[in-house]
């Protein structure tokens, strides 16, 4: 396969300063605990049910306990205090346990100091060895699906759903499977990243897609195994872990077989005005829960695309790229786990776009060789002339085909008209499959020139992200983010949703997961 001629010395001196960039962020997080942290301890324990109350949604208990809990208390963790309230009840199963805490029987607030952590871990031991115990199995079945049915053929090819009915979704993703799709992504309903709790549920009118639930995730990955056991083909599942729950979804998710999710250590702070802190905290335990699960998670540096002009600012991207890897790498994430994403989203007025747009895509894959990289298609300067967007479609289509892209996500000569229709996806995948096939073998018989306006075009864009990335390290991360680095989005470090969310753990905090998921230094 073609490749460019890259400096590989700037390309190292992006990822070390990457590295330093993220070094003291991540002291940060280990010093801190976030209240989604601590439910998804509660929902790694095995406690995942809801209540239903007046004239309100069903709220998931892991919430009813953390809001019982006095906010002076939450430093030593919520595991601490259920080790406390197991202590007094031995036999009884966690959801007894928090039943009795919502309903007064025990009060959590004058519960005696939690015993020494020898006991503490010993107490939860049954709960926290089922919870590893879970994604374990859930990892482990993947393995065989993929082994049994191992026909991957790259691209795949990667379409979406959205009707906001859970069973409408099933039947479009089954359809676009048989019809030759390799990943289904269930687009999530608008908003759900500002909720602070998980519904729960079957979602049948959601907006613009369906809630990210724990039901939800069943029903469409019940779904996809049975349509691969018929199809002989393994069919994988993407939903969104982001926002202010993003550690509860990787668990829900992990618990739920899915394949990937998509998780960007920035996003929600760009595009969701997430506090920065709180969403750093956040990342980094839902990767760790990834991580285990064997999922892939996919970065969202597409969207810089749509707030930022891409031909002026492709050395953001792949300084985000730089940065996610290393946050990703901190969690313990492979390579192979690390699906950083990126657009074909340049202005097509532009002379030349698409030898800048091959530029990109190529200089992607050389340096991230062994990521799983998902290109995202056109749809910023999509107007609804079908005709236009089926010809940028084509090319994006090129582009994958030739540079080796792991996951296409496939776009829609609709796009910027309505929801994909059953036709839409067919007609995309016809044309896409039509461009694999017939340039499967094209980029192995060119190769670049050095000098030519490609590979100076992928210099130059290396050239600007080192420099850029230099820029960043002199202020550090969180003040870069201030003044509007990534996407042209500035976000204030105390500003957001979600700060007081965050708290600092005390000398003796307990989280009995860690140990089973953080990596070995």
């Amino acid at each position: 396969m073609a490749k460019i001629n890259l400096d590989r010395d700037k390309v190292d001196q992006c990822r070390s300063i990457a590295e330093h960039l993220v070094h003291p962020v991540q002291k940060y997080i280990h010093l801190h605990s976030t209240v989604s942290i601590e439910r998804s301890i509660l929902r790694l324990m095995g406690l995942t049910g809801a209540e239903e109350l007046p004239d309100m949604p069903p709220y998931p208990l892991a919430n009813m306990i953390l809001d019982k809990l006095d906010k002076r208390r939450l430093p030593l963790g919520i595991a601490a205090w259920m080790a406390s309230a197991r202590n007094d009840h031995p036999k009884l199963s966690i959801e007894k346990i928090a039943a009795k805490i919502i309903n007064g029987e025990i009060d959590i607030n004058t519960l005696p100091e939690p015993p020494n952590a020898d006991i503490t871990k010993k107490i939860l031991a049954p709960w926290v060895q089922d919870g590893i115990a879970r994604i374990d199995a859930s990892r482990k079945h993947k393995e065989r699906m993929r082994g049994r049915m191992n026909r991957v053929r790259l691209p795949l090819r990667y379409l979406i759903v959205a009707t906001g009915n859970i069973y409408e979704d099933v039947k479009q993703a089954v359809a676009a499977a048989e019809q030759g799709a390799d990943i289904i992504a269930v687009i999530r309903s608008t908003a759900q990243s500002l909720l602070d709790y998980v519904p729960v549920g079957a979602t049948t009118e959601g907006f613009g897609g369906t809630y990210a639930t724990q039901e939800n995730f069943r029903i469409m990955r019940q779904a996809l195994d049975e349509a691969s056991n018929r199809l002989g083909r393994y069919i994988r599942l993407t939903n969104y872990s982001s926002g202010l729950c993003m550690p509860e979804i990787a668990v829900m998710g992990a618990q739920e077989n899915l394949d990937y999710l998509l998780n960007d250590s920035m996003y929600g702070i760009l595009f969701r005005d997430i506090n920065m802190k709180r969403t750093f905290v956040d990342q980094y335990f839902s990767r760790l829960v990834v991580s285990r699960a064997g999922i892939i998670i996919q970065t969202g540096e597409d969207n810089y695309l749509t707030t930022a002009e891409a031909y002026e600012n492709h050395h953001q991207v792949l300084a985000s790229h730089f940065i996610n890897e290393q946050f990703a790498k901190k969690a313990g994430l492979r390579d192979e786990q690390i699906g950083l994403g990126h657009a074909f989203e340049m202005d097509p007025d532009i002379e030349d776009s698409f030898i800048y747009e091959l530029a990109m895509a190529q200089m992607i894959r050389d340096v991230f060789v062994r990521h799983p990289i998902k290109y995202m298609p056109p749809t910023r300067h999509k107007t609804g002339d079908i005709m236009q967007s089926h010809v940028l479609d084509a090319m994006f289509n090129l582009i994958g085909s030739a540079t080796r892209q792991s996951v296409q996500l496939l776009g829609m000569a609709t796009e910027a008209i309505h929801n994909p229709f059953l036709m839409d996806r067919f007609e995309s995948l016809k044309s896409a499959n039509y461009i694999f096939k017939a340039a499967a073998s094209l980029f192995d018989e060119l190769q670049y020139n050095n000098n030519g306006k490609l590979a100076r075009r992928a210099r130059t864009v290396l050239d600007n992200t080192l420099k850029y990335l230099e820029d960043i390290n002199s202020m550090g991360l969180m003040e870069s983010i201030e003044k509007g680095y990534f996407a042209n989005m500035p976000r204030a470090r105390d500003g957001g949703r979600g700060l007081d969310g965050i708290f600092q753990k005390a000398r003796k905090y307990y989280n009995p997961f860690l140990e089973h998921l953080e990596p070995e230094d």
